[in-house]
């Protein structure tokens, strides 16, 4: 098990995540940041090419297209798959700044079967 929110932890979902479907145009460049972490805020990046997640690392993405900001509890709820990611975002749960055409876009795959399917396998790997 890795710890929830660490390079670690990162590594090993990026190598879980390689088996989603492409999907054509789902690409981004996504800056998280958690807020009130345990041991502060931390910020990690996702760069995603047609669906792909094809770099994850801790820190910041200068050339970010979006950047969504969530408290730690909300986050911790949305990985485990006990909050939505859609409905967090429709009740002001995560803020987002940059391009909102872009995370519109996104969204549906996080409804995916595949999609849920790995949310569920991170959880079994996380220590949060």
């Amino acid at each position: 098990m890795s710890k929830w929110l660490t390079q670690e932890w990162l590594d090993e979902t990026r190598k879980m995540a390689e088996d989603q479907p492409e999907r054509p145009g789902a690409s981004a460049r996504m800056q998280y940041v958690v807020t009130g972490a345990p041991e502060g805020d931390i910020e990690y990046y996702w760069v995603l090419e047609n669906g792909k997640l094809i770099e994850s690392k801790l820190g910041h993405l200068d050339d970010s297209e979006v950047t969504l900001t969530t408290a730690y509890s909300d986050a911790v709820k949305i990985q485990k798959g006990e909050l939505d990611a859609n409905a967090a975002f429709m009740q002001g749960k995560v803020k987002v700044t940059g391009n909102m055409a872009k995370v519109m876009s996104l969204l549906p795959i996080t409804s995916s079967p595949e999609y849920k399917q790995m949310q569920a396998e991170v959880a079994e790997i996380t220590e949060y």
